[in-house]
């Protein structure tokens, strides 16, 4: 046999095996070998989309920093510079806070990479250069619920103002009603609307997913939403604009600009629609107790917590949910099995169960929301 004979056999040794011949280097002349761009392309192609999308900046911004690197040449006291670079450099938003969440994400992606590395045996555990780096606290968030009347004036601005009012004022209520985060929204599909039930299936951070009621007024509103602008697939998304393109998350950011030019409070504070779900899911907290609120936010249940092991008695399902949102927007839902149907009082004008119209497909806000 020849020694091409030789290697072609070890090949399909080693093949049979499981093993590829980078294997046989050993972690640590693969690490010195491999540049941190091959490392960043794989990771970068098996992480979760919304894991690529958070921490794609910081990886271009991590190779810019380290340009031609190699795996095993970034050390602890990189990690530590990056981190602190990332805060500095961090482009300044209405939002921001000093470079805090910059910072934390700038870790957090760069550990993300180096984890895939010690799960290939491209590096050993304890040459991970982000092991022994502290990573940022995380600051407490500004978010709060907002008062009655400046969800009323948000309401107002969003239905009235703009190039399609009818769209914002249908996002406007929708994230009041069901307290869902914009990616769920982004993500509604028309077979995700169960018309005979009310709800709708959420699909949100985390894998999780779940049904959440939504009122038969805000059901029929998505409906003709989605008919009108020419949604007829079962998995095509619901919001749309008016050219008929799905929404994109810079809905989101034009609708909220547009909201702070006539609300000063708005653009001051940063208010954005997760203030929303922080307004909802506290007054559901301060009405109908932790479980049903925890229940509704769609949050799983933590081993460890405030309540200790009474929250093993404490869990809210469905139905617990739709007496809740039953109360919010003072219309009947048809999960809500048993319930007194009284909201927070004061907040506004009565609710018209028959403020939806065919005529203008604008769902009014529901009173007790605001």
């Amino acid at each position: 046999m020849t020694i091409d004979d030789d290697l072609a056999a070890a090949r399909l040794i080693l093949t049979h095996m499981g093993i590829s011949p980078e294997d046989l280097l050993g972690p640590d002349r693969r690490a010195q070998t491999t540049p941190l761009s091959t490392l960043v392309a794989t990771v970068s192609g098996v992480v979760p989309t919304p894991t690529r999308r958070l921490y794609e900046p910081y990886w271009r911004k991590a190779l810019a920093a380290w340009p031609g690197r190699r795996v095993g040449e970034v050390k602890t006291t990189d990690v530590v510079w990056f981190v602190e670079h990332a805060k500095t450099t961090a482009v300044v938003r209405r939002s921001s806070r000093g470079g805090h969440s910059a910072a934390e994400h700038a870790f957090d992606a760069v550990r993300c990479l180096f984890r895939y590395a010690v799960a290939d045996r491209m590096i050993h555990s304890w040459d991970d250069p982000t092991l022994h780096v502290t990573k940022p606290k995380r600051l407490t968030s500004n978010r709060r619920a907002l008062e009655p009347a400046l969800v009323e004036a948000v309401v107002e601005v969003a239905s009235t103002t703009g190039n399609d009012p009818h769209l914002d004022a249908l996002l406007i209520r929708l994230h009041i009603e069901t307290a869902m985060r914009t990616g769920g929204a982004l993500a509604l599909r028309l077979c995700d609307l169960d018309p005979e039930q009310s709800t709708v299936y959420l699909r949100e951070k985390g894998n999780r997913s779940r049904w959440q009621p939504v009122s038969p007024t805000l059901m029929a509103a998505m409906q003709h939403h989605a008919h009108a602008r020419g949604v007829r697939d079962p998995d095509s998304a619901v919001l749309r604009y008016h050219t008929g393109k799905p929404l994109t998350a810079r809905r989101y950011d034009h609708l909220w600009g547009r909201i702070g030019q006539y609300l000063n409070t708005v653009r001051i504070q940063g208010i954005t629609t997760h203030w929303l779900r922080h307004t909802t899911l506290t007054w559901v907290e301060r009405t109908y107790g932790y479980g049903v609120a925890r229940a509704y936010a769609g949050h799983a249940t933590a081993s460890t917590n405030r309540f200790g092991v009474t929250a093993t008695y404490i869990k809210a399902d469905i139905s617990d949910v739709a007496i809740a949102l039953a109360a919010l927007t003072g219309e009947p839902h048809p999960l809500a099995i048993a319930s007194t149907l009284t909201g927070p009082g004061s907040a506004g004008p009565e609710h018209d169960s028959h403020a939806y119209s065919d005529d203008s497909c604008d769902p009014q806000v529901p009173s007790n929301a605001a």
